[in-house]
């Protein structure tokens, strides 16, 4: 039998302003600052909620990039003033569940995963979540925050 990890040295943990994931964020503060962690904050630009003409929009785009990467530099702030030693930001581009499944985790190479989980409404709640996606392709440990 494999032994399994018990102590997570690296965290990435995913963000947007939803309440799950303001509770995975603090989670990952306080477990990053209580192991000595290195904690890795990612937020995702979903090109695919603009429409054609706002992609097509380089100002538009590079205006919304700039929100986030502001958004994103709070969350920084907020984990560094809580005492993590170890903050690093990542901006990717894309559909959130298969760029930091894809791309992010294969680059930072984090031990655990920690994202946040929304109720979707109506037909969207049939086709599963992000989240979900996430927790079954990680290549890594998961926690989904709720």
């Amino acid at each position: 039998m494999t032994k399994m990890q018990t102590k997570f040295s690296r965290l990435l943990v995913g963000t947007d302003d939803s309440h799950d994931s303001q509770l995975a964020f603090q989670y990952a503060i306080n477990y990053a600052k209580e192991n000595d962690a290195e904690l890795f904050i990612v937020s995702v630009l979903e090109s695919d909620e603009m429409n054609v003409y706002q992609a097509l929009d380089d100002d538009y785009i590079h205006g919304e990039r700039q929100a986030l990467e502001e958004h994103v530099r709070q969350y920084e702030a907020t984990a560094k003033q809580a005492g993590v030693k170890q903050v690093h930001t990542i901006i990717a581009e894309g559909n959130p569940g298969k760029t930091i499944v894809n791309d992010v985790i294969p680059e930072i190479q984090p031990d655990l995963l920690i994202i946040g989980s929304f109720d979707k409404q109506g037909v969207a709640k049939r086709f599963g979540s992000e989240a979900a996606y996430m927790a079954k392709y990680s290549p890594v440990s998961v926690l989904v925050m709720r």
